[in-house]
């Protein structure tokens, strides 16, 4: 799907304000409310829109900590890889998985409690993630930014 200049106003709009009317967002791209309607249906049915989401705050709901993972598998064939995936995806507490080059196979980011919880989380969970060679952990001192919208145009 190519996307135009009335597009870019209302995914970033969105991007900004996810709970926004229709009839605001119309408003905003210039658009009658059913025309604007119909644009964020083929953006959804296009995939341009993954989805809608809530933005919690960690701290507030138990999960302040967060743990930047980076695992290395004992090789790097597709079997091992796929369970792996298989694996971590059913680890609540991690957040987000890539796939990544360079010395590691994976870059893993998790929310937890504290300290002692992420001691848990690796002893317990990912230590025994299928195809583990290594994990080195990064403890998160401080979020200084997060971007959630992306830049268009």
């Amino acid at each position: 799907m190519r996307l135009d200049a009335v597009d870019h106003v209302l995914l970033d709009a969105l991007q900004r304000e996810g709970r926004i009317s229709n009839a605001d967002l119309a408003e905003r791209a210039g658009l009658s409310a059913s025309a604007c309607h119909r644009r964020m249906k083929a953006l959804e049915a296009a995939g341009v829109i993954a989805g809608y989401v809530a933005i919690l705050n960690a701290e507030a709901v138990g999960r302040g900590l967060t743990v930047i993972v980076l695992v290395t598998l004992e090789n790097q064939k597709r079997e091992t890889m796929e369970r792996f995936e298989r694996a971590v995806a059913g680890v609540d507490e991690v957040m987000e998985c890539y796939l990544t080059t360079g010395a590691e196979d994976y870059f893993l980011r998790l929310m937890v409690r504290d300290a002692r919880d992420y001691e848990r989380v690796h002893r317990e969970r990912l230590s025994g993630l299928p195809g583990v060679a290594r994990l080195v952990s990064n403890i998160a001192m401080r979020k200084v930014f997060v971007r959630t919208a992306v830049k268009l145009g």
